[in-house]
Protein backbone atom coordinates (compact mmCIF):
# COMPACT_ATOMS: atom_id res chain seq x y z
CA UNK A 1 0.00 0.00 0.00
CA UNK A 2 1.37 3.41 -0.84
CA UNK A 3 2.09 6.17 1.66
CA UNK A 4 -0.88 8.30 0.54
CA UNK A 5 -3.32 5.50 1.33
CA UNK A 6 -1.63 4.78 4.67
CA UNK A 7 -1.81 8.47 5.60
CA UNK A 8 -5.53 8.60 4.76
CA UNK A 9 -6.17 5.47 6.79
CA UNK A 10 -4.19 6.89 9.70
CA UNK A 11 -6.33 10.06 9.67
CA UNK A 12 -9.51 7.94 9.67
CA UNK A 13 -8.22 5.98 12.65
CA UNK A 14 -7.40 9.14 14.61
CA UNK A 15 -11.10 10.00 14.66
CA UNK A 16 -12.06 6.64 16.18
CA UNK A 17 -12.25 6.49 19.97
CA UNK A 18 -9.14 4.88 21.44
CA UNK A 19 -7.54 4.20 18.07
CA UNK A 20 -5.22 7.22 17.77
CA UNK A 21 -2.27 5.22 19.10
CA UNK A 22 -2.47 2.49 16.44
CA UNK A 23 0.82 1.72 14.69
CA UNK A 24 0.08 1.74 10.97
CA UNK A 25 3.04 -0.53 10.23
CA UNK A 26 1.43 -3.30 12.31
CA UNK A 27 -1.83 -2.81 10.46
CA UNK A 28 0.02 -2.86 7.12
CA UNK A 29 1.82 -6.07 8.09
CA UNK A 30 -1.54 -7.65 8.91
CA UNK A 31 -3.04 -6.61 5.57
CA UNK A 32 0.01 -8.01 3.77
CA UNK A 33 -0.27 -11.28 5.70
CA UNK A 34 -4.00 -11.52 4.93
CA UNK A 35 -3.28 -10.96 1.25
CA UNK A 36 -0.54 -13.60 1.19
CA UNK A 37 -2.74 -16.06 3.08
CA UNK A 38 -5.64 -15.44 0.71
CA UNK A 39 -3.39 -16.22 -2.25
CA UNK A 40 -1.88 -19.32 -0.65
CA UNK A 41 -5.30 -20.66 0.35
CA UNK A 42 -6.66 -20.05 -3.14
CA UNK A 43 -3.80 -22.06 -4.67
CA UNK A 44 -4.14 -24.79 -2.05
CA UNK A 45 -7.89 -25.10 -2.61
CA UNK A 46 -7.20 -26.28 -6.16
CA UNK A 47 -5.26 -29.33 -4.93
CA UNK A 48 -8.45 -31.37 -4.48
CA UNK A 49 -7.55 -32.53 -1.01
CA UNK A 50 -9.88 -32.58 1.96
CA UNK A 51 -8.48 -29.22 3.08
CA UNK A 52 -9.96 -27.44 0.02
CA UNK A 53 -13.17 -26.20 1.75
CA UNK A 54 -11.20 -24.81 4.70
CA UNK A 55 -8.78 -23.14 2.28
CA UNK A 56 -11.60 -21.50 0.31
CA UNK A 57 -13.25 -20.26 3.51
CA UNK A 58 -9.96 -18.97 4.84
CA UNK A 59 -9.21 -17.15 1.56
CA UNK A 60 -12.62 -15.45 1.78
CA UNK A 61 -12.11 -14.50 5.44
CA UNK A 62 -8.64 -13.07 4.80
CA UNK A 63 -9.96 -11.03 1.89
CA UNK A 64 -12.80 -9.69 4.03
CA UNK A 65 -10.42 -8.87 6.89
CA UNK A 66 -8.09 -7.03 4.54
CA UNK A 67 -10.94 -5.02 2.99
CA UNK A 68 -12.30 -4.11 6.44
CA UNK A 69 -8.89 -2.84 7.53
CA UNK A 70 -8.63 -0.68 4.43
CA UNK A 71 -12.05 0.83 5.16
CA UNK A 72 -11.62 1.98 8.74
CA UNK A 73 -14.51 4.45 8.75
CA UNK A 74 -17.38 3.07 10.75
CA UNK A 75 -15.25 0.45 12.50
CA UNK A 76 -15.26 0.33 16.25
CA UNK A 77 -12.62 -1.41 18.34
CA UNK A 78 -15.21 -4.08 19.28
CA UNK A 79 -16.16 -4.82 15.66
CA UNK A 80 -12.51 -4.90 14.60
CA UNK A 81 -11.73 -7.33 17.43
CA UNK A 82 -14.60 -9.59 16.33
CA UNK A 83 -13.30 -9.57 12.74
CA UNK A 84 -9.77 -10.33 13.90
CA UNK A 85 -10.98 -13.18 16.12
CA UNK A 86 -12.90 -14.67 13.19
CA UNK A 87 -9.88 -14.41 10.90
CA UNK A 88 -7.62 -15.98 13.52
CA UNK A 89 -10.07 -18.86 14.01
CA UNK A 90 -10.41 -19.47 10.27
CA UNK A 91 -6.64 -19.41 9.78
CA UNK A 92 -6.22 -21.89 12.64
CA UNK A 93 -8.77 -24.25 11.09
CA UNK A 94 -7.16 -24.02 7.66
CA UNK A 95 -3.66 -24.44 9.08
CA UNK A 96 -4.71 -27.54 11.00
CA UNK A 97 -6.32 -29.06 7.88
CA UNK A 98 -3.34 -28.28 5.66
CA UNK A 99 -0.84 -29.65 8.18
CA UNK A 100 -2.46 -33.06 7.68
CA UNK A 101 -1.17 -32.97 4.08
CA UNK A 102 2.05 -31.00 4.59
CA UNK A 103 4.23 -34.11 4.39
CA UNK A 104 2.76 -34.97 0.97
CA UNK A 105 2.15 -31.53 -0.49
CA UNK A 106 4.45 -28.52 -0.61
CA UNK A 107 1.40 -26.40 -1.48
CA UNK A 108 -0.37 -27.45 1.72
CA UNK A 109 2.81 -26.82 3.70
CA UNK A 110 3.11 -23.32 2.22
CA UNK A 111 -0.56 -22.66 2.88
CA UNK A 112 -0.23 -23.73 6.53
CA UNK A 113 2.76 -21.42 6.94
CA UNK A 114 0.81 -18.53 5.41
CA UNK A 115 -2.09 -19.21 7.76
CA UNK A 116 0.27 -19.13 10.74
CA UNK A 117 1.79 -15.82 9.59
CA UNK A 118 -1.67 -14.35 9.12
CA UNK A 119 -2.77 -15.51 12.58
CA UNK A 120 0.33 -13.94 14.13
CA UNK A 121 -0.25 -10.65 12.29
CA UNK A 122 -3.93 -10.56 13.28
CA UNK A 123 -2.96 -11.25 16.91
CA UNK A 124 -0.49 -8.35 16.79
CA UNK A 125 -3.24 -5.98 15.60
CA UNK A 126 -5.60 -7.41 18.21
CA UNK A 127 -3.02 -6.82 20.96
CA UNK A 128 -2.47 -3.27 19.73
CA UNK A 129 -6.21 -2.53 19.82
CA UNK A 130 -6.50 -3.98 23.33
CA UNK A 131 -3.69 -1.70 24.53
CA UNK A 132 -5.23 1.34 22.79
CA UNK A 133 -8.70 0.97 24.27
Amino acid sequence: MDSTMMEAMSKDMMSMPGMATMDMSVLQACMDACSACEQACTVCSTQMMSCAPACMNCADMCNTMMRAMMRMQGMTPASMMAMLDACIAMCQTCMDECMEHADHSEVCKMCAQSCKACMDACMAVRDMIMKAT
